[in-house]
């Protein structure tokens, strides 16, 4: 049985908690939303045999402190960055899902030397959102705007974070009850801490940030493999993008892995496919 071990470390200015098991090349997993780093409960037993599997709340979400601003994009990988620093981990193998992707893909963007290979997973890059953001990808990008509102998101949704969780957790998934029972709870639970919304909101917010820094460097391919894998049946990205044409233009060299009866979440909707893929794709990662 794999022992996972829950920790925090003051780290670029924040208090940062993080699960940690196994041993060997360090291995890094970013969760997205609506979710924490419980989202890889699944894939944390598998990775721990071969590898030192780390899997931090991002700035803002879960256990990790919520401070006022520093969720661009930029900032939030030098949370990463400075973790790393902290726990003595150079060059990693890097895994983000939803904005913990564009949290990973501006790591390797500042950082290139300290990622030897990246997955990103079920995400359209922040500026090809911004692109691309005509009326039919608005209507799937909705919650993008609505986020970004002042104020008003966490005054609709302060009491009833179970209908607002509900909503993307039924609607993001392939099938509509993957997360329910306790996993959904604790969800909920995470969600109605303080400052949890805020938090979540505060990134979205950062929308703006996000996109200048993408233009900064829109030209510059990453060079370290990447896999990009994403569910075929979400509607804001395999039924409304051509993942293969985007990410090839972010990466040099990429590999692609649609799956099948999949949503927005295929970490925890599809985990024995993922676990396969990620362990193929890790293989020869060395440290």
């Amino acid at each position: 049985m794999t022992t996972i071990h829950r920790t925090t470390c003051r780290a670029n200015g924040i208090r940062q908690f993080y699960l940690e098991a196994g041993t060997g090349p360090p291995v890094v997993l970013l969760h997205g939303f609506p979710e924490t780093s419980f989202a890889w409960r699944f894939q944390i037993p598998a990775l721990a045999p071969q590898y030192r599997v780390i899997a931090p709340d991002l700035r803002g979400y879960g256990e990790t402190d919520k401070p006022a601003c520093g969720y661009d994009k930029r900032t939030m990988a030098n949370d990463i960055v400075e973790l790393l620093k902290a726990l003595g981990i150079g060059r990693v193998a890097l895994i983000g899902h939803d904005r913990g992707a564009r949290v990973a893909t501006r790591l390797v963007k500042d950082h290139p030397d300290l990622v030897d290979r990246l997955v990103v997973m079920d995400n359209v890059p922040t500026r090809i959102v911004a692109r691309e953001m005509k009326a039919k990808v608005a209507r799937e990008y909705w919650f993008f705007m609505f986020h970004q509102i002042p104020d008003l998101p966490e005054a609709l949704i302060a009491g009833r974070e179970d209908i607002w969780l509900r909503h993307f957790f039924s609607d993001w998934c392939h099938d509509p009850s993957t997360i329910t029972g306790e996993a959904f709870e604790t969800y909920v639970k995470a969600y109605r801490a303080p400052g949890a919304v805020r938090g979540a909101m505060a990134d979205y917010r950062a929308s703006a940030d996000d996109v200048a820094q993408d233009l900064e460097d829109a030209d510059k391919k990453i060079k370290c493999p990447v896999l990009s894998l994403w569910g075929q049946d979400f509607g804001a990205v395999g039924r409304l993008f051509d993942m293969k044409a985007i990410w090839s233009e972010m990466a040099e060299n990429l590999t692609v892995a649609p799956i099948e009866r999949c949503g927005h979440l295929p970490q925890e909707e599809q985990p024995d496919i993922v676990n396969k893929l990620l362990l193929n794709f890790l293989e020869g990662w060395s440290g």
